[in-house]
């Protein structure tokens, strides 16, 4: 079997291990699971949606963290370290922590009267999960990777099943309407379990699979809501089928959308209430303390900086909302780089009216959409007679920090940067910064 002394050795050679890096389907990583005897003894909260899954799933954990329950929680992608990936207690799994998990699975991988070849998320995966199975959780949280029914995290029947949000993305893997990739993320619903629906408006196809399932389901605004208060921005409510939590602060996570994150989460804990109770201070100690970076992130300081991994029509959409009420800026000055297979022409459009200057970038992946691509499209979007003014521009560069530099010079203090798009992008500026400031 192929080994390896470091955990960036590891991850360096599963970029390359599999023909290509992502391949749909649960047969091979599942022969792995079963050589591996890998379950989990605790209950499994499983997170899908097209956007509010990390949102959700660090929710989730920061409530249950107050709770003093050992909370295991596996999101991605990562921004800066594949350690964010893996989380137990709060914490950020070391490299040494990961590595004999690492080799369990290329063991039994390999061990394999036929071996498999498998993805680096599914291998990664398997990895965490093992790591998981032997921490002695009370509780673990998945987030999933790409739609739900095929992806490699329903190898674990979750306890409740969370769909945060529905709408096009990933359409060469899960369909072009949001019937067919609803019912996609539905596949990690199991019968007589909670289903929980935080779409407002979800695809029929979620709601009869759910029933011809036979799974437990709950619908944002018919079995479970939030309430505020016109006005007051200081305070809502929860209101489940048999719980009410009142007077709950906002969350620290910001932006539009995260009362609605928040509202789903509440509802898997209320679902999950038997096996793990939470006190309404446990859940305002985790809502005043949860943290995720790069989901419209407010970075302290002049200019105003906002980091935020909008990456689809609908993410982008819900920045342009945020951004909207954010008060007035003489100028906003836009860092924004993006995958090729993304719908770049319809974000861009969403987001050109709060966008004055565009510093469009390459990233440092095959995967991405070039500076050029990104710059005919901006420039597309504006328009000739706006980018003939000094008020609107789109320039194109190489790599994110250099973008960043661009619009930094660029900028006053009054004026605001948006750093927004691939989770590359983000991450991209936030190593600068961090050199910068050390």
């Amino acid at each position: 079997m192929r080994t390896f002394p470091t955990l960036a050795a590891w991850l360096a050679h599963l970029e390359t291990a599999h023909p290509v890096g992502i391949d749909m389907g649960l047969a091979r990583v599942r022969r792995v699971q079963e050589a591996l005897d890998l379950t989990l003894d605790c209950p499994v909260i499983t997170v899908a949606g097209t956007n509010g899954k990390g949102s959700t799933c660090t929710l989730l954990e920061s409530i249950l963290l107050a709770g003093g329950y050992k909370v295991g929680c596996h999101t991605s992608p990562h921004l800066l370290t594949f350690n964010e990936r893996a989380r137990v207690n709060g914490e950020s799994a070391s490299d040494a922590a990961l590595l004999p998990h690492f080799e369990a699975v290329e063991r039994a991988r390999a061990g394999l009267r036929e071996p498999v070849s498998l993805t680096y998320f599914e291998f990664t995966l398997l990895a965490i999960l093992r790591l998981f199975a032997t921490s002695g959780l009370d509780v673990a949280i998945l987030e999933v990777g790409l739609g739900g029914r095929l992806d490699a995290t329903n190898i674990v029947d979750a306890d409740v099943a969370v769909i945060t949000s529905i709408d096009i993305d990933h359409t060469q893997y899960l369909g072009h309407t949001r019937e067919e990739i609803g019912l996609e993320k539905a596949g990690i619903f199991r019968a007589g379990r909670p289903a929980i629906v935080g779409d407002p408006l979800p695809p029929e196809s979620v709601i009869r699979y759910a029933q011809s399932l036979g799974a437990d389901l709950w619908l944002v605004g018919r079995d479970f809501r939030y309430e505020t208060i016109e006005g007051d921005r200081q305070q809502w409510s929860y209101l489940g089928r048999s719980a009410n939590r009142r007077a709950l602060a906002f969350p620290a996570l910001r932006g539009a959308n995260q009362l609605l994150n928040t509202t789903a989460a509440l509802a898997a804990l209320e679902a999950l209430r038997a096996r793990l109770p939470v006190t309404a201070q446990d859940v305002r100690n985790g809502l005043a303390t949860v943290d995720l970076p790069g989901r419209f992130q407010v970075l302290a300081g002049r200019p105003t900086t906002i980091l935020d991994v909008a990456h689809n029509p609908h993410a982008a959409a819900v920045l342009a909302q945020n951004l909207g009420s954010m008060g007035y800026f003489p100028f906003t000055h836009a860092v924004f780089g993006a995958m090729e297979d993304k719908d770049i022409e319809r974000i861009v459009a969403t987001l050109k009216d709060d966008i004055d200057h565009w510093y469009v970038t390459d990233l440092p992946t095959p995967r991405a959409a070039s500076a050029a691509r990104l710059g005919a499209v901006a420039r597309d979007a504006l328009g000739a007679a706006a980018l003939a003014t000094p008020d609107h521009s789109v320039s194109e560069f190489a790599a994110p920090e250099l973008a960043y530099k661009a619009a930094l010079e660029r900028v006053t203090e009054s004026d605001r940067i948006v750093v927004f798009g691939s989770f590359v992008t983000v991450a991209g500026v936030m190593s600068y910064r961090r050199l910068q400031q050390h």
